[in-house]
């Protein structure tokens, strides 16, 4: 989960996809037949029947969608796209039957060609998520190789081993139904439904109660629901249950920075750093943990290793600008608001901030021409038609100043009271139009 710093009066983020022309539905069918062992009930034929052939369905769309162009450009492996996809799509049975030895299962997924690349997008650039998504379709895998194995087993043993191998498989069937509800938490996560997913991941865990990565999960929910405490509390337990579970502490971090626990939150950072060295998420988080202490060098430091380790991340270029912007370095900052703008064009958050670098440098008409374009990718910025008027005021325009004014006002009522005192504003501040906009 990424930290989303917010800067000088700028919250919110603009993600971009890739243009897509056109809008293709497609659909896969597929047909499966699971042969039950004598120690097979209904649900585990059923279980392994449907991750079958979800498998074969997601292996079938990842090869579709590996020869398309757009996703080509991700440079994303066949196995990636149909982890991802997971997340994305939802298989839906189409018709099944158990007669008792035999489970028979036909699904089907639906998917809109241009609103899985824009998925597949997101997900990527979330390298969290999609590291998630990886493990899960790995595990997925093998345990579905492991039941094969303890089926196997399962024919010869006697006694208490046969007990013993019997538990271990109704487990390992237990495990691969909590790994469906885990996706399916994802996918609904992805979608904004956030108490779906806690359901789903509520589920999860009532399966596999010792499954870390559901525990983590649902911390995110918490997280995403603004439930920091419940947050911290899954991810102290996905941390008991996984220690080398670096993404865990990266979430731990992110809920304790929004808790106003800065130092903590670096101290989770850190041991995520200690555990893989390349996550690009714990330096981008604990630079912005550092920002908010005002460590604006040490911030950089880890902007510049975030940078190193992905140089296309916007945000990274971001940050940093909004930390040279801090320590008065406004050219510096801008060059990295233009790098941000050359990877992300529609980045409003970058236009804003170099924006009021350029005003710092006195460079008004510039920095006029970005606080523009940020309104024209976000027309409910009411900070940045705010910024713009007193711009406006100090260059002796006075109808435009009144426009923004009164925009900035009508999205967010309280700005009127900022205008009253703001010195910006003292070359319109006798105009009749303003007296009216800030005494209604």
């Amino acid at each position: 989960m990424k930290n989303k710093l917010q800067i000088l009066l700028l919250t919110i983020i603009i993600i971009s996809f890739p243009s897509v022309s056109f809008s293709k539905v497609q659909t896969y069918i597929k047909e499966y037949t699971y042969q039950a062992s004598e120690d097979d009930s209904r649900n585990s034929s059923r279980v392994t029947a449907m991750r079958e052939v979800k498998r074969l369905l997601l292996e079938e769309l990842g090869t579709y969608l590996e020869s398309v162009t757009e996703v080509k450009n991700f440079q994303l492996t066949k196995d990636q796209i149909t982890a991802l996809t997971a997340g994305i799509v939802k298989t839906e049975v189409v018709s099944e039957k158990w007669d008792g030895h035999t489970y028979w299962i036909k699904t089907k997924i639906v998917a809109d060609e241009r609103d899985v690349i824009k998925s597949i997008d997101s997900l990527r650039k979330d390298r969290e998520k999609s590291r998630e998504l990886e493990e899960v379709k790995k595990r997925s895998d093998a345990i579905l190789e492991e039941n094969k194995n303890l089926r196997e087993e399962l024919k010869l043993a006697k006694g208490e081993d046969k007990e013993n191998q019997k538990h271990n498989y109704d487990k390992s069937i237990k495990e691969l139904s909590s790994i469906d509800w885990i996706e399916s938490g994802i996918r609904n996560g992805r979608k904004g439904d956030y108490n779906t997913s806690l359901q789903d991941f509520n589920k999860a865990i009532e399966l596999s109660p010792n499954d870390a990565s559901a525990y983590g999960n649902r911390g995110v929910t918490y997280q995403m629901l603004g439930k920091y405490y419940e947050a911290i509390v899954d991810y102290n337990k996905a941390i008991e249950l996984n220690p080398k579970y670096a993404e865990a502490y990266i979430n731990r971090g992110d809920s304790y920075d929004n808790l106003g626990k800065y130092y903590e939150a670096i101290d989770d950072y850190n041991k995520a750093i200690e555990l893989n060295p390349n996550i690009a998420e714990a330096y981008i988080n604990r630079g912005a943990a550092y920002i908010k202490l005002g460590k604006y060098y040490e911030a950089i430091d880890d902007y510049n290793k975030t940078i190193e380790l992905n140089p296309e991340y916007a945000e990274a270029y971001f940050n940093r600008g909004a930390a040279y912007q801090k320590l008065g370095k406004y050219y510096e900052a801008i060059d990295d608001y233009n790098k941000a703008i050359v990877i992300d064009p529609k980045y409003a958050d970058a236009y804003s901030n170099r924006g009021i670098s350029y005003y710092q440098l006195g460079k008004y008409n510039d920095a006029i021409d970005d606080f523009s374009r940020a309104i024209e990718l976000n027309p409910k910025k009411a900070n940045v038609y705010f910024i713009r008027s007193w711009i406006y005021s100090l260059i002796g325009n006075k109808k435009k100043a009144i426009e923004d004014l009164s925009k900035a006002i009508k999205i967010n009522p309280d700005l009127r009271n900022d205008a009253k005192t703001n010195t910006a504003f003292d070359n319109i501040r006798n105009a009749p139009e303003f007296k009216r906009l800030i005494d209604k």
